[in-house]
């Protein structure tokens, strides 16, 4: 019976640690592309870029690389075809910084979670505000529309 108690405090002791691999792995790439992009890039195109995150398949071959600018649509546009150009150099780059099995493919996309966090704030100050005034707002159908001020 003191075998079993053992056996069972040691299953909660692992359980309490369950962090994937993949995101341990997420993490570091995270960095490495973020230092990447900052200090070995000469390309023109790429500047201002910042690294939000990394999501990464459980089986380590394909790394989405979430980034974010602060620059106008055809700037914009420009920088995302200096990172897909950029793709391999990074990869390759990312090879000689960590020890993988297998180096996952790199994907760059446009992170746009502060704007969806930006909309939702500016629902709620636009709810807030129209409250005291009585009614209910006057929501847009298409969630990508801004909300015109009351």
């Amino acid at each position: 019976m003191l075998v079993t108690d053992s056996i069972e405090t040691a299953d909660q002791r692992m359980s309490k640690t369950t962090y994937k691999r993949a995101d341990r792995v997420a993490d570091q790439i995270r960095m490495e592309v973020a230092d990447i992009l900052m200090r070995k890039i000469k390309d023109p195109r790429v500047h201002s870029v910042t690294v939000t995150g990394v999501e990464l398949t459980a089986d380590l071959r394909i790394a989405h690389v979430f980034v974010t600018t602060m620059e106008t649509k055809e700037a914009e546009r420009d920088i995302f075809a200096g990172l897909a150009k950029a793709s391999g150099f990074v990869r390759a780059e990312l090879g000689r910084r960590l020890t993988l099995r297998y180096l996952p493919e790199v994907i760059f996309k446009k992170d746009v979670s502060g704007l969806r966090g930006d909309r939702v704030l500016q629902l709620l100050d636009t709810l807030h505000g129209n409250t005291d005034g009585g009614g209910a707002p006057a929501l847009p159908d298409n969630p990508d529309q801004p909300v015109s001020g009351s």
